[in-house]
Parts: C-alpha cells; sequence; structure tokens
C-alpha cells in the first residue's frame, strides 16, 4: 500500500501556496492517491502505517509560519496533535517504533 521508507520527509520549504500544505505532506509520507488533502485523510492514512517502524521528517513549517501565518499555525497545531496521538495510540504499543522529528 505503502512505499516503505527509512526516513519519510514532509518538506514544507517549496510550498508557494497554502493548498501545497497536503500535496507535501501526501509526497513526503507516500500516502495513496486517493489522499483526501484533509486532517481527516491525514489521520485515516497515517494510522494505516502503525505497526512498522517509522521515522518522519518534517522541514519548513518556519516557511509555513511565515507565509501563512494564522492559517498555517491553527493547521500546524492539528498536525502536532495527530502526530502525537498517532505516537501514543493503541496504549503506546507503537510508541518506540515511531521518531517523529519538526524542524
Amino acid at each position: 500500500m505503502y512505499e516503505q521508507k527509512d526516513t519519510y520527509i514532509v518538506d514544507f520549504s517549496e510550498v508557494e501556496y497554502y493548498a501545497q500544505m497536503h500535496s507535501a505532506i501526501k509526497d513526503g509520507l507516500s500516502f495513496p492517491d486517493y489522499y483526501g488533502n484533509n486532517w481527516d485523510a491525514f489521520w485515516d492514512c497515517l494510522t494505516d502505517m502503525h505497526g512498522e517502524s517509522i521515522n518522519i521528517e518534517f522541514i519548513g513549517i518556519e516557511k509555513l509560519r511565515t507565509a501563512f501565518s494564522e492559517e498555517a499555525e491553527n493547521d500546524i497545531e492539528i498536525l502536532k496533535r495527530n502526530l502525537y496521538r498517532f505516537k501514543h495510540n493503541y496504549n503506546d504499543e507503537f510508541s518506540d517504533l515511531i521518531t517523529i522529528k519538526i524542524q
């Protein structure tokens, strides 16, 4: 279903339009073509990855904040909340397998 990678890198540094944020997420996490470009779809696709060793690195978060200020701040918080929930889901059964780095 997903392309297994040693490290998934989501790079926001090239995002020029706010709508491209989810495209960067889809590409960086190798989400399937049916990814719906919204936070519900993000959660659904992310949780499909549970059970494997996952290293995720987010680059360019500060660019989102600078370029899209209020819109981005809300979405960055949603992203962080979902990532925390993902790492600690299932009573932390897989938390040792998941590494998330936000730059």
